[in-house]
């Protein structure tokens, strides 16, 4: 099993994942989050991101600190001075979080922001039951969920409408 919660597999990847741990390493994206255990998840590392898939990067974050944290992205100078970014609080099944959403490079890249360790929020146990998925329905099935994204279905919904689950995001979780 894959280690997500480092980015080196990402050197022997396909050539996106690859260009993405170059941008992420060129960058020192998640050396600079470091203190908050970010995490990349989503659809890049397991290989069945569409054109303009972006990067996800989740980390812990106590809200009642956001300043604190987006000084601290700034003191670190994450984001380089001339990148627009946008800076969104929501609240993601009950819970408060911020994200933070930017271009480097050709990647667009959110950052996601919760009062919860990183291995478990949902974009990363939805990313780890997803990639059990994949190994244990091969090629075929992963090409049909990369066909449904690029209809524009959400990555959660596509696999619910392949595995017939009633409300994919929580059927997910009990994978």
């Amino acid at each position: 099993m894959i280690d997500f919660t480092r980015i080196d597999y990402l050197k022997t990847g396909n050539e996106r994942q690859k260009r993405a741990y170059e941008v992420l390493t060129k960058y020192k994206v998640l050396e600079k989050l470091k203190p908050y255990s970010p995490i990349l998840a989503g659809t890049i590392p397991i290989e069945i991101d569409v054109e303009g898939s972006d990067l996800d990067i989740i980390c812990e974050v106590d809200l009642r600190f956001e300043e604190d944290f987006l000084d601290d992205i700034a003191l670190f100078r994450l984001i380089p001075e001339d990148i627009e970014v946008q800076v969104e609080n929501i609240v993601v099944n009950g819970e408060n979080s911020i994200t933070l959403n930017f271009v480097l490079e050709d990647f667009p890249i959110e950052i996601f922001g919760q009062n919860k360790p990183t291995t478990q929020q949902n974009a990363y146990l939805h990313m780890i039951a997803e990639h059990k998925i994949l190994q244990e329905k091969g090629d075929e099935f992963k090409h049909k969920i990369i066909e449904l994204k690029k209809q524009g279905i959400k990555t959660e919904p596509a696999f619910g409408m392949l595995m017939n689950f009633e409300n994919p995001y929580e059927d997910l979780l009990k994978l």
